[in-house]
């Protein structure tokens, strides 16, 4: 009966913060903007940079292919660019109820009512993960029919996983958000680390730029980050099918296969769906369990921090 009335009081705060927000439609709207706008700045002025790169790929070798497919892949690796680093980005961004809560001190009242603090603190997460999975869904809806439009070349289980590398990146960014953000209890702060998080985690998760484009040495230091491997799964779901609309487009025109995987496999480690680390190639299965693993410290981070902030209440 205890646990039954503690999960409605959990069910009742993750309501009344996912309502806060929403109700906010300033927050919820400049959430939104955020990811958008470096959609319209991708496709405004980065797209032809690597739309030119892909067809240097195949020209360097006296190839060509149809140009759909290029402008689709191009479409297809900003979305995963988009959808890895708004995964961290947007959950830094929507937990300001939280925050709030704490400069209202609005917290203090839920303390002293009769509700656990680990309820309190689970609230905010679940809510946060919640909001955080609606704005990307919203984002990837309107990447889609983009794709759709220039050249879809992404078969249904792809897409079916592009969801769960999603919510596996939101886990992630709600997780290390929460982590983050218990010891900031102002609105200045919160400001301060949601715009140094924004600047720079596209940079070293290597969503704008491919990691591959850097000196070895970073690349080296980037690939302890899981972050990195979050943009990873992402772009592997992403350019697989582009990748096998290639193959079949070369092998139409009868090239050998050698020269199509060599073709392949180059423009994989360029845009990052192949992942090095110290020369070691990082398979799949290890992204999932590097960046999963984070999650699961991070978890336990989390849990220590509420436990100890409860104690000392």
């Amino acid at each position: 009966m205890t646990k039954m009335t503690e999960c409605k009081k959990l069910i009742s705060l993750v309501s009344r913060n996912t309502k806060c927000y929403f109700k906010d439609k300033f927050t919820f709207f400049m959430s939104l903007i955020t990811p958008l706008i470096l959609f319209v700045l991708f496709v405004t002025f980065l797209r032809n940079v690597y739309i030119e790169s892909f067809e240097k790929a195949f020209s360097e070798n006296n190839l060509t292919v149809n140009t759909k497919i290029i402008n689709g892949c191009a479409g297809a690796w900003l979305m995963s660019s988009i959808l890895s680093v708004s995964a961290v980005t947007v959950a830094f961004c929507s937990n300001t109820i939280m925050i709030d809560d704490k400069i209202s001190s609005s917290v203090n009242d839920f303390r002293v009512s009769p509700v656990k603090g680990t309820t309190i603190s689970l609230s905010y997460f679940i809510s946060n993960f919640f909001v955080t999975f609606t704005v990307l869904i919203v984002v990837m809806l309107i990447g889609h029919i983009y794709l759709a439009c220039i050249g879809w070349y992404i078969p249904v289980g792809d897409t079916f996983m592009i969801i769960v590398d999603i919510i596996c990146g939101i886990l992630f960014g709600t997780l290390l958000a929460g982590v983050v953000e218990s010891f900031i209890s102002t609105q200045g702060g919160l400001s301060a680390v949601s715009t140094l998080v924004s600047s720079m985690y596209g940079f070293i998760s290597g969503a704008y730029m491919p990691i591959s484009s850097f000196a070895k040495g970073l690349q080296n230091i980037l690939s302890l980050l899981p972050g990195t491997y979050g943009m990873g799964i992402m772009r592997n779901h992403y350019l697989n099918g582009y990748m096998q609309a290639f193959t079949e487009e070369l092998r139409a025109a009868s090239v050998e296969e050698s020269v199509i995987d060599s073709v392949i496999n180059g423009i994989r480690d360029s845009f990052d769906a192949n992942l090095y680390s110290f020369g070691t190639k990082i398979p799949l299965g290890a992204m999932y369990g590097i960046l999963l693993g984070t999650c699961a410290l991070l978890l336990v981070a989390y849990v220590a921090i509420v436990i100890i902030k409860n104690k000392k209440k």
